[in-house]
């Protein structure tokens, strides 16, 4: 932990570390090349909370406000040259998302990470407010998302059905209603949502798709949602079951009056903390179940391996009978 940064502990199981970042620390002014906070660091990683509206990395001269500038500017001396960008990112978020974001310092901790990504055991939790009141406060998005391909929107994606989706594939989203209130006047939701998948854009077609779109969205609403400051989906927690030691970590809530005045909870529904509480102990119990049937499919490779060995072993030993056998038959008839 950077010890610039200041942090205190957030729920979660004892087993696992987890950091999250003191309120002060959330604003709504636009980033810089200094507003670079870490959530987390160690030998092999470094988790940020990345800014709202700032791209992760980028290949064009003009672009010079990046999370990989301000860990150039931050970290100098952990930037790797074999690579393009001098850091490895284990994951994305968009340009308007705000949140979580790991960034692996080597190329083995890259690949731990990536393993878990691709085997999808990492959990993710995200906080966004959506426009009007959600009235099943329990549900799971399940649209299939494919590339838009239709003039003038194909910097976006679409559920299938809709003209122009190409190549949909399957998508999963869970859904939490944790309050109801009002933003600037209008009726909204602050909602937890537990990607399954991990799509482009998947949470905002997913909430587009069910007519709740996020709040301050402006792609997809066509650019109607063009008043807020920013848009309103932030990557609250990441946890990866890294060996040994698992890497959990929260980045807050930025959806706060004390924060935005103009986010005003009216009721609430469950609290974010038991929200996550529960979470987070269904992601532990997921992980202790995937170890297992690991080894239960590591005794049984063995058992299979050594009953082979038995199996060779004992024809082995019949063909040699058979050989002593024939040799005595012929020195006999000799």
């Amino acid at each position: 932990m950077n010890k610039e940064e200041e942090e205190r502990p957030c729920s979660s199981p004892r087993h696992l570390s987890c950091v999250s970042p003191l309120l002060h620390t959330m604003t709504t002014e636009p980033a810089s090349l200094e507003s670079l906070h870490v959530l987390y660091q160690s030998d092999d990683y470094i988790v940020v909370d990345k800014h709202w509206d700032i791209r992760i990395d980028s290949k064009m001269w003009y672009e010079k406000q990046t999370v990989q500038a301000q860990l150039r500017h931050r970290f100098p001396q952990l930037a790797d040259p074999s690579t393009y960008y001098g850091f490895r990112f284990c994951h994305q978020l968009d340009f308007s998302t705000s949140g979580a974001l790991c960034v692996a310092l080597n190329k083995a901790a890259a690949g731990r990470a990536y393993r878990c990504f691709k085997d999808r055991t990492v959990t993710k939790a995200y906080l966004a407010l959506i426009r009007d009141w959600v009235e099943e406060q329990t549900q799971t998005l399940d649209f299939r998302i494919g590339k838009n391909s239709s003039e003038g929107k194909t910097h976006m994606m679409c559920i299938e059905g809709t003209e122009g989706c190409g190549n949909p594939k399957p998508c999963q989203t869970e859904l939490t209603v944790l309050e109801y209130g009002l933003y600037d006047g209008d009726p909204v939701t602050k909602v937890l949502l537990q990607p399954l998948t991990g799509r482009t854009h998947q949470l905002r077609v997913h909430c587009s798709a069910i007519g709740h779109p996020i709040v301050g969205d402006f792609t997809y609403t066509l650019g109607a949602d063009d008043a807020p400051y920013r848009m309103m989906l932030h990557a609250h927690l990441l946890h990866i079951p890294l060996e040994p030691q698992p890497l959990l970590v929260s980045a807050g809530d930025p959806f706060l009056p004390v924060v935005d005045p103009k986010w005003l909870p009216q009721r609430t529904l469950r609290t974010l903390t038991t929200t996550m509480e529960a979470l987070l102990e269904g992601s532990v119990e997921h992980d202790r179940k995937i170890k297992e049937e690991e080894r239960k499919r590591a005794r049984r490779e063995e058992e299979r391996r050594k009953r082979s060995k038995e199996q060779r072993t004992e024809q082995e030993s019949e063909e040699q009978r058979r050989q002593c056998q024939e040799w005595l038959s012929e020195w006999a008839g000799d």
